[in-house]
């Protein structure tokens, strides 16, 4: 991978998930837009958290990208941020535990997002979830369809 960022294509990716109800099927969706293209993606699980359609939607965009690139990558979810920019440093050191010494909840999806994000350079974006960010929204709206198509529910809030 090239050193030199701006040799790196650059990518905008946002993401998000969520369930209903929590747990439950629940819905992840992403937009990635890179060099005037945007492509969206999106899936669902019949059983499942909110914490992990937000992980699977982080992990499944930066899977998507064909060759490395450099990435801002915006979530509304603090546990996505903040599990991915500060925690998972500790958690690797521990073998995976928390300080308290218990396994690392979602370690699957974890080991997934970090071996997808270390192809990138990720900067990674907290948004205030359903407020003003278009994209948000829009990310927001596919996970709902997504769940929605699983669950065979009209639509609804996400």
């Amino acid at each position: 991978m090239p050193t030199d960022s701006e040799e790196l294509p650059r990518v905008e990716i946002w993401t998000d998930g969520g369930c209903r109800p929590n747990p439950g099927p629940g819905g992840w969706g992403a937009i990635l837009r890179a060099g005037g293209k945007e492509r969206a993606i999106s899936g669902a699980e019949a059983a499942t958290t909110n914490n992990r359609m937000e992980l699977t939607a982080a992990a499944a965009s930066l899977e998507a990208l064909k060759k490395p690139c450099r990435v801002i990558l915006h979530t509304d979810s603090q546990y996505l941020q903040q599990g991915i920019t500060t925690w998972q440093k500790s958690w690797v050191r521990r073998n995976w535990r928390t300080a308290e010494g218990k396994p690392v909840l979602n370690q699957d999806l974890w080991r997934r997002l970090l071996a997808a994000a270390a192809r990138h350079q990720v900067e990674w974006r907290w948004v205030r979830g359903h407020a003003d960010d278009a994209m948000n929204h829009r990310a927001d709206a596919l996970a709902t369809a997504a769940r929605e198509a699983l669950t065979g529910q009209g639509s609804g809030q996400g």
